[in-house]
């Protein structure tokens, strides 16, 4: 099963920073295992939208030429639960690198104000047509951002 993590982006600045929303609904089909009878979003999921969130700077900012997985999770804090009904805030921040085909950023999920994630990690530089269709990640960047005209590249 694949999970697509980003429900909405709030934010786009080209290179720099993405901000997304993922909202936890009772229906999620993790929670139903995570842990029975007190459901909280895996910290490993919580992980993966702030990368998939990354996915999107890359893709949106190559103008859909680009796309970056995931190689090393450089520092990762966990600090409280995504339950069923929350709204948790992401944000990806782009960090300097040295290497043209690795990514490194530092991604932080909020709920409430309150910090729930904490991470430093770094993404190889996929050609995106090798993953997606980039014509159909193109129009799904649009259903993201609600088509509010979000140029990443300008």
């Amino acid at each position: 099963m694949r999970y697509l993590l980003v429900d909405h982006i709030t934010d786009v600045q080209s290179h720099t920073l993405i901000r997304g929303i993922k909202n936890i609904a009772m229906s999620e089909d993790f929670l139903s295992f995570h842990f029975p009878d007190n459901p909280v979003m895996p910290g490993a999921l919580l992980l993966e939208a702030l990368v998939q969130l990354g996915g999107w700077l890359e893709a949106g900012s190559s103008r859909f030429k680009d796309w970056v997985l995931l190689c090393r999770v450089g520092r990762c804090r966990y600090y409280g639960f995504a339950r069923p009904g929350d709204q948790v805030n992401l944000e990806v921040m782009s960090l300097p690198s040295t290497d043209s085909n690795v990514r490194m950023y530092r991604g932080i999920g909020t709920c409430n104000g309150k910090k729930l994630i904490d991470v430093k990690f770094e993404g190889g530089v996929q050609p995106l047509s090798t993953l997606h269709d980039p014509v159909r990640a193109k129009h799904f960047f649009q259903i993201l951002t609600r088509d509010r005209g979000f140029d990443p590249n300008g």
